[in-house]
């Protein structure tokens, strides 16, 4: 392979000699070449569609110019004989490419093919071409496809590092300008040297790939020992060469000791790797702020992305389908390092000695404990997938994060269960297998099982193969009568049966521990062991094995019953702490007009985890209006494992503050909430059915003349049904609601389109009508521009206001126009659609059509039209009016007026910007 950069049009040119060699049982008419740079080249590739689906704006934003593709210019065999191919409908970025005659098994085929590469901009993926004149290239040339049971592995770059190609000899020549540096994992042949050019020639042999690096100035240093070398541009600055080195001497040899030799020459560990997968919360803080020292933190980040890049170019597995292997590998060694070197480093690090941090149950966690809490993150919001789940179904926070650690915490639970060196056996095996042939996980499984001497199905069938969650408790405990010994029972909540460990502790030190293998035929089965002094008895007391619920594993031995647990009073925010009652409290501080700044102090038991009861009481002071007010709920939440209903929350919650100066309200909200998903987690498409009661007491105010329902009772159903994503979104809500007074439908639908040209469209469409209206005020209609939101649902900053600057606040409900006209309520029907455009990136033009029908009025026309600035959607919105059914509103007086704003102070809102593509 020949290759020509022209670094000014950021494009390669290759010519290529392609000899495959047919080592399989089957004949062959086609071959599949992987061509993932071709992923890059229009929004409607499986790669554009996978950022769409994350919410990652980047792609779908950026200019013709970043986007990447491959041009085929000739496609041959030895005799000069064109070949015909094609790129498959659903996989743009593969290559069909069928032969002028078959492939017989133990025959090959020599290809002839030429090809412009125009390299995509890295800000994608990492990958490409950086804004600095820096080449960073993986998997982008045309490559056959690996082979196995019968049939080419067709994927499609979806960004997952998992390019699933034939193991392959390599020879290349690279021709870059005289002042560019070339690093790559390929062995170094010869040079060279032209005038203004030069050509490094490279070869590997019986590899999967390569990785290829070309910049001006590289960041690259080498590191090696008799047999390996290591280019690295992992960055630190504050760590110098001496300590880089010693660090990773000492990683290089636990990896070998631990899987064997590298195979090949070299390896490359680029800043690039690690960034696409970090380890999460090692350096996400400033430098000032970071718990860690600078040796740890370049200790962790190397030694994470040399354990993958270790792995990943090594084991002849297919990384998308079995993608579990890898990451226990990864995980599990990481674990084994951090246990061997830094065995007493904390989660938080240096803070955890900090006085005002340590007595939270998040400092005293152990370094490895972490990974236990993450998969439990996921688990305990019922989204967690089963680990030999494809890596292109896995939600990104499970890819990233909680499958890959679950994944490393399974291995390390059944390595203390089998003990003597079993695992690390098995392990060490898997990875010299993968130097002679293609592997799969059942390799893996079939060497674990031939290694050990205990029955371990239940390890595959239950914690890799299926999302099944463990959560065992004590019955029928009794102290006997010796005091020697203690007896009890054990159950499983959720009818899973794997084995668990049972400790004796007293004053925190493990006086026994022992294992035992509750089953579906031995849940009466009683166990007796001798206390040796233990004053309390655990299950799965450090947490071996991944269990949901760790609350209800202890028993004291002090008496018959269990003592209570004592109450901790936590400040902000701690991980679940199984031996305490804790109590969360934070200072909070709220507003609105009427109520002025409120300071209160929220008490809750929300930890980090999700907890089936949770409350939250928040009692605050009203400044302005010198008197009590806060909110409070209570809330019990189920999740339902194996249905599409996934989710059901029931609460009830309150709020007390003003409407207006002189009055308050009270309102009261009983609620269900029921979630519904699809089969494939992965899909944006989501359901969710709301019912509730409100129920409101108002204060009479003597600033409002209307004081005919001070008090009602509403209820209120609402069926969503969103399916959302970068480059379209479609959300539907049909509502009723019922009080003594009244009825009500309506209906919104919002649509949201991303064009081609980065243009967007927005459109809403609102139906409401009255089924039944007894009432002779508007205080309950449909309103045209501000709804008076009897309901209480919105955040309304001064509610009752009709002039001034509070007024003026936009909350797109109900009618959702913008201008204030003359008629703002309809007492029988209304219509409206609303409409944006973007002309310019946060620049859009509005406008609002509608129709609106009053008791014994003709139905009335409404319009407006705008330019609406959406700088942070829903969080900070401005729009200005030009004109509407009040005629050329911006030549009117005191224009300034009529401007609305959206202003949104609520937490929860911004959050879901950045966590939407994670879950």
């Amino acid at each position: 392979m020949a290759l020509s950069f022209d670094l000014n049009s950021k494009s390669i040119y290759v010519i290529q000699e392609l000899v495959y060699y047919n080592n399989s049982q089957d004949t062959l008419k086609n071959i599949i070449l992987n061509d993932w740079n071709n992923a890059y080249s229009s929004k409607n590739t499986p790669l554009a569609e996978r950022f769409s689906d994350e919410f990652y704006r980047t792609f779908h934003h950026a200019n013709s110019q970043d986007y990447g593709a491959t041009f085929i210019t000739n496609l041959s065999d030895q005799n000069g004989e064109k070949l015909n191919w094609s790129r498959p409908l659903e996989h743009p970025d593969l290559v069909n490419l069928s032969l002028n005659k078959p492939l017989n098994p133990g025959e090959k085929v020599e290809i002839h093919l030429s090809y412009n590469i125009k390299i995509p901009n890295d800000k994608f993926t990492g990958y490409g071409f950086s804004d600095l004149g820096e080449i960073n290239l993986k998997n982008w040339y045309l490559t056959p496809a690996r082979f196995e049971n019968h049939q080419f592995v067709t994927y499609s770059n979806l960004n997952l590092d998992d390019c699933a190609n034939a193991i392959s000899d390599y020879e290349i020549e690279i021709r870059v300008p005289a002042h560019y540096n070339i690093k790559t994992d390929l062995d170094f042949v010869t040079k060279h040297s032209e005038a203004t050019y030069y050509t490094d020639i490279y070869e590997g042999k019986s590899r999967m790939g390569f990785t290829l690096f070309i910049s001006k100035k590289t960041k690259f240093q080498t590191y090696s020992d008799s047999s390996l070398n290591i280019l690295s541009s992992i960055e630190n600055k504050r760590v110098n060469e001496i300590q880089k080195a010693i660090l990773i001497d000492q990683i290089m040899q636990f990896t070998k000791e631990k899987l064997g030799n590298y195979p090949f020459k070299n390896i490359t560990v680029s800043q690039t790797d690690y960034n696409r997968n970090p380890f999460y919360g090692l350096n996400q803080l400033p430098s000032f702020l970071r718990p860690f020292t600078d040796e740890f933190v370049f200790e962790i980040t190397f030694l994470k992305t040399f354990l993958n890049n270790y792995l990943t170019t090594t084991l002849q597995i297919d990384q998308r389908k079995d993608t579990w292997v890898v990451d226990a590998l990864q995980i599990y060694l990481i674990m084994e390092y951090i246990d061997l070197y830094h065995p007493d480093q904390k989660m938080m690090g240096k803070l955890s000695n900090f006085f005002l941090t340590k007595n939270y149950k998040l400092a005293r966690l152990k370094f490895n404990e972490q990974f236990s809490y993450y998969y439990m993150l996921m688990a305990r919001k019922n989204l967690d997938q089963p680990l030999n789940e494809s890596k292109d179904n896995l939600i990104k926070f499970n890819e990233q994060i909680a499958s890959k650690y679950r994944a490393g915490l399974s291995l390390e639970y059944l390595n203390e269960y089998l003990g003597k060196e079993i695992v690390a056996n098995s392990i060490s095996q898997f990875y010299q297998l993968n130097l002679k042939q293609l592997t799969t996980a059942d390799d893996f499984e079939n060497i674990l099982k031939n290694n050990s001497a205990k029955n371990i199905d239940w390890f595959f069938d239950t914690v890799i193969n299926s999302r099944e969650i463990i959560d065992y408790k004590f019955t029928d405990l009794q102290r006997n009568s010796t005091k020697d010994s203690v007896s009890f029972k054990v159950k499983s909540k959720t009818n899973t049966y794997v084995p668990v460990p049972v400790y004796g502790v007293k004053k925190n030190e493990i006086l026994f521990k022992k294992w035992i293998e509750p089953n579906v035929t031995t849940i009466d089965t009683t166990y007796n062991f001798a206390r040796n002094g233990a004053n309390k008895i655990v299950l799965n007391y450090e947490n071996e094995v991944p269990e949901y619920n760790l609350r209800n594993n202890w028993k004291s031995l002090r008496g018959f019953k269990l003592s209570n647990k004592p109450v901790k009073f936590t400040f902000g925010k701690d991980l679940e702490d199984p031996n305490y009652n804790q109590i969360l409290f934070m200072p909070t501080i709220g507003y609105n007009y009427y109520d002025g700044f409120s300071p209160g102090l929220r008490f809750n038991n929300r930890t980090i985890l999700n907890k089936p009861f949770t409350y939250d009481i928040n009692p605050a002071y009203s400044i302005k209006a010198q008197t009590f007010s806060g909110s409070g709920n209570l809330t019990y939440n189920a999740n339902y494992r194996n249905s599409r209903l996934y989710n059901a929350k029931y609460w009830i919650s309150g709020s007390y503050f003003h409407y207006i100066e002189d009055a308050t309200y009270l309102k009261i909200n009983p609620s269900v909430f029921l979630s519904i998903r699809e089969k494939d987690f992965r899909d944006n498409q989501k359901q969710h059915i709301l019912i509730r009661q409100t129920i409101v007491n108002r204060e009479k105010s003597a600033l409002v003349t209307d004081n005919s329902n001070p008090n009602y009772s509403v209820f209120n159903a609402r069926y969503y049904h969103t399916k959302t994503e970068i480059a379209q979104h479609l959300n539907i809500v049909p509502e009723i609601q019922f009080s003594k007074d009244f009825g009500k439908f309506a209906t919104e639908i919002e649509y949201r389109k991303l064009f081609q040209n980065k243009r967007q469209l927005n459109l809403r469409l609102y139906f409401g009508t009255f089924i039944y209206n007894h009432t002779d005020t508007d205080y309950f209609s449909f309103a045209v521009d501000r709804p008076t939101d009897y309901l209480f649902d919105y955040g309304y900053y001064g509610r009752s206001e009709s002039t001034g600057f509070f007024s003026q606040q936009f909350i797109m409900a109900e009618g959702g126009f913008k201008s204030k006209l003359n008629t703002p309520y309809a007492n029988q029907w209304i219509s409206s659609l609303n409409a944006s455009y973007a002309i310019w990136n946060w620049i859009e033009l509005y406008t609002d059509f509608g129709l609106m029908k009053n008791r014994s009025v003709k139905t009335q026309f409404m319009y407006d039209n705008g330019i609406r600035l959406n700088l942070v959607p829903d969080y900070f919105e401005l729009y200005f009016p030009i004109s509407s059914n009040l005629g050329w509103e911006i030549s009117q007086p005191h224009y300034y007026e009529k401007i609305r704003f959206v202003v949104t102070f609520s937490p929860k809102t911004l959050t879901n910007l950045f966590t939407r593509k994670w879950f």
